[in-house]
C-alpha cells in the first residue's frame, strides 16, 4: 500500500527532483515519527516512512509512507535500487530483530549506508529487582512453579510463550491480542501509551501483580512500569535486547539527521 501526499509535489518512481535526497525510513517507533518530523521540514530530503503493518491504527507521518514487508533481504535490495534510494534509516523497534538483519543484508546487497535510530536501553537504578535473561522463553521459565499474578508487558508478540503456565496474566497491549495466543488465566487491557508513574502503580495495586515481565525495549513511553516496580519493591524479569548487528547506531533524531547532512554534503553516489 503507497499513500504519496500530492501536495509535495513528487512520487516515488518519479526521479525528475534530482537535487533531492532519497531516504528510506523503516518505522514503527515514536523515534521513527520524531525523525519523520524533522525531514518533513527539509525538503531536501525526499523520505519514504515504511510501516510493517503489524500495528492496526499506527500514527502516520506527513510524508509518503507504506505499509508491509518487502519480502526479505533481496527483495528489500531491488526496491532499494529500483527507487534509487541513497540512504536507509532503520527506526524499528529494538526487538525486530528480524527487520534490522534484513535491511542490514540488503543494504550490503545494494551498496546503501544504513543508520540505526533506536532509543537507548533502560539502566538498572538503585531499588530495582532485575531478573535478566535473553529471551521470551527464558523469562517463561524464570517465572518459576508456584502461582503469581504477571504483568506481562512485552506487547501482543510472544504472548503465546507463556501459554500452559500456572500463572494468571495481565497482559497490556497497543491492538487486541488473539484469543487462541492467550495463557487460559489472562486479564488483557489493549491501550496505547505513554503511560504515567501513578496510573501504573494503580494497575500494579490492584491487579495485586507479584512480578512485572518486560523487554528492555529503553525509551520514555512504556518506562512507568519500570519505575512502578521500584517503588512498590517487585522484582522484574527483563528480556535483554538483541545485540546489535548495524555499524552505526544513534539514539536521538537529531543524530539521525546529522548523519544524512554529511552523507549529502559528500555526494554520496549510491543511485549514480
Amino acid at each position: 500500500m503507497w499513500a504519496l501526499h500530492d501536495e509535495l509535489g513528487y512520487a516515488f518512481g518519479d526521479h525528475s527532483l534530482s537535487d533531492s535526497f532519497p531516504v528510506l525510513v523503516l518505522a514503527g517507533t515514536s523515534e521513527a515519527m520524531d525523525l519523520a518530523g524533522h525531514l518533513t521540514a527539509r525538503p531536501h530530503f525526499r523520505a519514504l516512512v515504511s510501516f510493517a503493518g503489524r500495528t492496526a491504527s499506527p500514527r502516520l507521518p506527513d510524508l509518503p509512507y507504506r505499509t508491509g514487508g518487502f519480502g526479505g533481504a533481496e527483495a528489500l535490495a531491488e526496491f532499494l535500487r529500483q527507487e534509487k534510494f541513497e540512504a536507509v534509516i532503520d527506526a524499528t523497534h529494538p526487538f525486530a530483530s528480524a527487520m534490522t538483519a534484513n535491511a542490514v543484508r540488503a543494504c550490503g546487497i545494494a551498496h546503501v549506508p544504513l543508520l540505526r535510530l533506536t532509543r537507548a536501553p533502560w539502566k538498572r537504578q538503585s531499588g530495582d529487582q532485575w531478573i535478566k535473561v535473553d529471551d521470551l522463553s527464558a523469562a517463561a521459565e524464570a517465572l518459576g512453579p508456584k502461582r503469581k499474578t504477571v504483568f506481562l508487558a512485552i506487547g501482543r508478540q510472544g504472548v503465546s510463550r507463556f501459554a500452559g503456565l500456572p500463572h494468571r496474566f495481565v497482559v497490556r497491549s497497543v491492538d487486541p491480542v488473539e484469543d487462541s495466543a492467550l495463557p487460559d488465566d489472562t486479564t488483557w487491557i489493549t491501550v496505547r501509551g505513554p503511560f504515567t508513574l501513578e496510573a501504573d502503580e494503580a494497575l500494579m495495586r490492584s491487579e495485586a501483580i507479584d512480578v512485572v515481565v518486560s523487554k528492555n525495549s529503553g525509551g520514555d513511553a512504556t518506562y512507568s512500569k519500570i519505575a512502578a516496580a521500584r517503588h512498590l519493591k517487585l522484582p522484574v524479569i527483563m528480556i535483554r535486547r538483541p545485540g546489535p548487528n548495524v555499524d552505526g547506531e544513534v539514539h536521538e533524531a537529531d543524530a539521525a539527521i546529522d548523519w544524512l547532512e554529511a552523507l549529502r554534503a559528500r555526494g554520496h553516489g549510491a543511485s549514480s
